[in-house]
């Protein structure tokens, strides 16, 4: 469905993204992650026709960006950090005009409110101004202006930004929604989103793609080792036994009384005979379980260290 081939954007002699290649499915949903200035807000302007790349091309549907641009648009719903609400207008009437902008005929205008509206749940606010609403209704109304035209891809730039806990779970699970029916490109900070909705993630460093897999993937990838929280009675030598065990990497004390993180290589029975040299020394053996690997070490490793530049082969 989108089609990314050796993407540059320079600005003078810097460059925002250089040669950029990946795709994304039908019906799929990606997270789009980056630290700040690492090229991803440029990567979609380019994605979405508002901008013109140095070099390289994007096809939607098979339709290039630039060459196409009307088809493309046709094609591609748009919710850009800041959504492009006008306060003073009731909900309902916002998205008759959305649509009458985008191009719906006048038979559809109508139909295609009612699906975005029962899609977005807006149905209780409908007739009501926008400037009244909640930040998570007018997150929804952002989402519902992008959804009008019924898009093939949803671009959506931060959409769970500045809501509470509890709007940021119905977001999501609208998110979760559209997949298969849309192809949902998810750019956003907030990690826990990405593992939550995406079906695979893209990171981008310094205007390149550091790493693009599956969580499972990533993790795997990323980590030649295994953690595990241990949590005894009593520390005497602890320390000091436990880094004369055989597969230990590290240990660290924990955040709790007692506690700690010890690193092991990814051999089968490591931990098992941590596990057993612990019981034998008469440390009192509390709790052992593995840590796993969150989306933010990955993050971190791919984003702050030499990682980073071994791109995509990871």
């Amino acid at each position: 469905m989108i089609e990314i081939s050796n993407l540059t954007k320079r600005y003078g002699s810097i460059n925002a993204i250089h040669n950029l290649n990946f795709s994304v499915k039908k019906g799929e949903i990606i997270g789009f992650l980056g630290p700040n200035g690492a090229g991803k807000t440029t990567t979609m302007k380019i994605i979405t026709g508002f901008m013109a790349p140095t070099s390289g091309s994007v096809k939607i549907a098979g339709f290039d960006v630039f060459e196409n641009p009307i088809e493309v648009k046709k094609r591609i719903g748009y919710l850009p950090e800041t959504p492009p609400l006008y306060s003073d207008m009731l909900v309902k009437d916002y998205l008759r005009y959305v649509a009458q902008i985008k191009g719906l005929p006048s038979s559809q205008i109508e139909p295609g409110v009612a699906r975005a509206i029962e899609k977005a749940n807006l149905g209780q606010v409908q007739k009501r101004l926008i400037g009244n609403l909640s930040k998570g209704f007018r997150q929804r109304v952002g989402v519902a202006q992008a959804l009008v035209h019924n898009p093939d891809v949803l671009i959506l730039d931060e959409p769970t930004v500045g809501l509470d806990p509890k709007q940021v779970i119905e977001i999501r699970n609208l998110i979760k929604e559209l997949s298969g029916d849309h192809t949902v490109v998810l750019s956003t900070h907030v990690l826990p989103e990405v593992t939550a909705t995406c079906q695979r993630i893209i990171i981008i460093n310094k205007g390149e793609i550091a790493a693009e897999d599956t969580f499972e993937g990533l993790s795997k990838r990323m980590t030649s080792t295994r953690r595990f929280y241990v949590k005894i009675r009593r520390t005497g030598d602890f320390e000091a036994q436990v880094k004369k065990i055989v597969g230990v990497k590290g240990i660290r004390p924990g955040t709790a009384g007692n506690s700690y993180e010890v690193e092991l290589d990814k051999n089968d029975d490591s931990n098992e005979m941590l596990a057993e040299a612990i019981v034998k020394s008469g440390a009192g053996l509390m709790e052992f379980r593995s840590i796993d690997v969150s989306l933010e070490d990955i993050f971190l490793k791919l984003t702050t260290t030499d990682v980073a530049q071994q791109g995509a082969t990871l």
